[in-house]
């Protein structure tokens, strides 16, 4: 009997195995790459990835007598600890002042920052008196609660009826019940019919 040895080179193993572990490779990167296309549901932002959402919330914050000062429903919440900010998704809610009277708020999204001390409307802010029904729009208007101090630095509109005042900046204090429009102050009022 005769045997015949084959010959094998040690460089055919190598590129056969380098092969192997390349195309491995390649479907593992192709796999990981489909799961980052995959729609997250709490993306992050500048702020950093939030440590919790909520969806269809309801929010209402007490004082240190137990007594509700705001309330916000929001389809959507996020909270970011880098920064400890709120940010809530079309929000809407109300301002409670020291007579227990409930000032409504809107917007397109909203910060509460400082514990929900301070609150930011944005994009199409709203706010409306509840006894004259004075209605206030602006485009960003902030909120702090310590002294119940609603402003906005940019150009608001003051309605009521078919009354209307504009100005540059605004303020309110809703526990007093009083505002003020200041800064290019324009006013307009229907005329009333004459008697005949």
């Amino acid at each position: 009997m005769k045997q015949t040895a084959r010959w094998q080179s040690p460089w055919g193993r190598r590129l056969g195995l380098v092969a192997i572990l390349l195309l491995l490779g390649g479907g593992l990167a192709w796999l990981d790459q489909r799961g980052e296309q995959q729609d997250e549901p709490v993306p992050g932002n500048e702020a950093g990835e939030p440590d919790y959402y909520l969806e269809d919330a309801s929010l209402t914050r007490f004082d240190a007598d137990g007594r509700p000062y705001q309330r916000l429903e929001t389809p959507r919440m996020v909270h970011t600890p880098a920064d400890d900010v709120i940010r809530a998704e079309t929000p809407h809610g109300y301002l409670i002042d020291s007579d227990e009277r409930q000032w409504q708020i809107t917007s397109e999204s909203a910060r509460l920052l400082r514990g929900g001390e301070a609150l930011t409307l944005e994009g199409d802010a709203r706010l409306v008196q509840p006894d004259q029904a004075w209605q206030l729009a602006t485009q960003t208007l902030h909120y702090d609660n310590q002294d119940a101090h609603a402003w906005s630095d940019t150009p608001s509109v003051l309605s009521q009826h078919d009354q209307r005042m504009s100005g540059e900046r605004f303020d309110a204090w809703i526990d007093d019940n009083r505002m003020r429009l200041t800064n290019d102050v324009k006013g307009y009022l229907p005329q009333q019919p004459e008697d005949q």
